[in-house]
């Protein structure tokens, strides 16, 4: 039942995606809620299907959150990515801000779905069976998620900033370049805090399961480099006054490292975090 209802999700997020691109484009500011609501809609229906994975996997006598292994870590991804968003950032989330949130979890979804990853329910391996799990992956990946909205609000910084002013007309189809720039530090500084509470949350787990906090393994390593990135953006930011496009690059600049930690250490480097895969 959980893979059928991920098939409307995706539809939904597409739709709302599509929907709010329009918006935008057609300077529709009525749309916006059309597309808020099948986005919503879509994301219900996303957490109805993560809780029945998990009753399934309970059914089946493994009775594990649906966090285990690279298909459900997708799945929630995309889960957090509109969770985060939307509340955090309700009102900014329309025009073209709108349509990027939503398409994004689309094609995570439909990564999961369609890319032949692994979607059986199977058992914990020993090293995962701990009440650190849900802690340490949910505050990592809302990071990923609060990550990911930084880098969208970034690259429409710099459309919006290419614009000529003329073409910028309504409040609702494209939001001003100040609060775009605003949206990024905000993003950035709550997926701060949740990356720093999952390294530590990961370090706490790592000592219970293997004796050691930290064993430089490629996803710990990463995930430093990673948060060293976005320990400068905010550094710059406060202490230099850094605003606008040098903070924009940044933004896009730490989310694909944020990228490389999820996907390219997970394929590309062993280590102990290779049951991702």
């Amino acid at each position: 039942m959980s893979s059928n209802l991920l098939g409307w999700v995706i539809l939904l997020y597409f739709i709302g995606s599509l929907i709010y691109l329009i918006a935008a484009v057609f300077q529709q500011s009525q749309l916006n809620k059309i597309a808020r609501g099948a986005t919503i809609l879509g994301w219900g229906l996303h957490t109805l299907s993560l809780i029945w994975r998990w009753i399934e996997s309970h059914q089946m006598n493994v009775g594990h959150a649906p966090l285990s292994n690279f298909y459900e870590s997708l799945l929630f991804f995309s889960w957090a990515v509109i969770c985060i968003s939307y509340l955090s950032f309700w009102r900014q989330l329309r025009g073209y801000m709108g349509s990027f949130v939503a398409m994004l979890a689309c094609l995570l979804l439909a990564y999961a779905s369609f890319g032949g990853h692994d979607s059986q329910i199977m058992p914990l391996m020993p090293a995962l069976k701990s009440n650190w799990l849900i802690i340490h992956v949910v505050t990592c990946f809302l990071a990923y998620a609060a990550f990911a909205l930084a880098c969208g609000a970034a690259l429409l910084y710099f459309f919006m900033a290419r614009a000529p002013q003329s073409s910028i007309k309504s409040k609702d189809s494209l939001i001003k370049v100040q609060e775009m720039d605003e949206l990024i530090y905000r993003a950035i500084m709550i997926g701060f805090f949740l990356l720093t509470l999952g390294i530590l949350t990961g370090a706490v787990w790592a000592e219970s399961a293997w004796g050691r906090y930290w064993s430089w393994d490629p996803k710990e390593t990463w995930s430093l480099i990673t948060w060293l990135i976005y320990a400068g953006l905010l550094h710059a930011r406060l202490v230099r006054g850094w605003q606008g496009k040098r903070i924009a690059m940044l933004a896009v600049g730490g989310f694909m490292a944020v990228l490389f930690t999820y996907f390219g250490v997970s394929f590309l480097l062993p280590g102990l975090h290779a049951y991702l895969t």
